[in-house]
């Protein structure tokens, strides 16, 4: 992967999936009055997304963008009453649309490469742990043992537009792909409309094509692990990043406790429980955000040396920056062949 540095930086912060915290600072043109900055935020899948674009034109396109998210959580937003998913989960008899499609396609294809350690029918023991929508944790061993034959991917299929389940009690959830998948979508768009560097960020998950007047790519700050929910945010590493996406998933800032225990919002579809491991966060650099996305959670529920084997294996086209815990509690850092001479560590 070629990428060039940058003195500016994006804070990649995991939380649930992931958060970012965009950080972009004024940056004079190489040809001023050629191209124009175009910056803006706004709320979509229940966290924020920002967008950064240089064109020559200056055209706003943000009501577009917000159409066109409004319209992916009519599809994919299990927050959404009557979205087209909530209407799949609940048996209803739907046609699903391009989208869905898709999402459906990249999710089948990053479940079979991970052997089934990503897969969207992990929805009801999501729901159980209490990390669902308008969920509360009721777990108990028995539920477990009930909800795990609802949990595989082969036992969901398409035909014909419509979706057919092995039970109809089993229930897909696509947040661990949605994201990445929305930021391809604006992605795409603003390329329809001759933009050629921009920067798309939803709540965490990212893509940058092109450079910043001057040549500079854009940079990306992955976050070191914290104590506790309500630790203060540092930078544990800078990784300059052109014409690729980037995501992060960690354990440490979505759990919650109870009788003394943590329970993290990552599941393991094998066992039915929160996974417990050294890998605090895996950041992923991939040609595409859905599958940065997805890989990003599939490795977090494998963990640091089962990860290390599928990549030595199968080796995807993916760049990966895991930070994990060794036996005395102490962050070490770990990354693949194509990210040592590009990450620089800070801390």
């Amino acid at each position: 992967m070629d990428f060039n540095n940058s003195s500016t930086w994006l804070r990649i912060i995991p939380f649930g999936y992931l958060i970012l915290i965009t950080l972009v600072l004024p940056v004079g043109c190489s040809q001023p009055g050629t191209l124009e900055k175009i910056h803006f935020t706004g709320e979509a899948q229940g966290t924020y997304y920002a967008v950064t674009y240089y064109s020559s034109d200056i055209k706003n396109y943000q009501p577009s963008i917000d159409s066109l998210l409004k319209d992916f959580d009519q599809t994919a937003s299990l927050w959404v009453k009557n979205s087209m998913i909530n209407r799949v989960n609940n048996n209803k008899d739907v046609v699903v649309n391009d989208l869905f499609l898709e999402l459906f396609r990249i999710s089948r294809v990053v479940s079979e490469a991970t052997d089934g350690y990503f897969d969207i029918t992990v929805g009801p023991l999501v729901n159980a742990w209490g990390f669902g929508a308008d969920s509360k944790p009721a777990i108990r061993q028995g539920t477990v043992d009930s909800l795990l034959p609802l949990v595989n991917f082969r036992n969901v299929r398409i035909e014909n537009g419509k979706v057919i389940k092995a039970d109809p009690r089993i229930k897909i959830d696509f947040n661990a792909v949605a994201q990445g998948y929305s930021v391809d979508l604006i992605s795409s768009f603003l390329e329809s409309r001759g933009i050629e560097n921009y920067l798309v960020d939803i709540g965490g998950e990212v893509y940058a094509r092109g450079t910043k007047p001057g040549g500079k790519s854009w940079q990306i700050g992955i976050e070191k692990p914290s104590e506790d929910q309500s630790s203060s945010r540092e930078i544990n590493a800078e990784l300059p990043i052109t014409n690729h996406a980037v995501a992060t998933s960690g354990n440490y800032r979505k759990y919650y406790e109870q009788d003394g225990i943590r329970y993290s919002h990552t599941i393991d579809p094998h066992t039915g429980y929160p996974v417990r491991h050294s890998l605090l966060s895996v950041t992923v650099v991939a040609d595409r955000c859905a599958y940065a996305d997805a890989y990003a959670t599939a490795f977090m529920v494998m963990g640091l040396d089962n990860t290390l084997l599928f990549l030595d294996g199968k080796q995807p086209d993916l760049e990966v920056y895991f930070i994990y815990s060794d036996q005395d509690g102490i962050y070490k850092t770990l990354m693949t062949e194509g990210l040592k001479k590009l990450v620089v560590e800070i801390n």
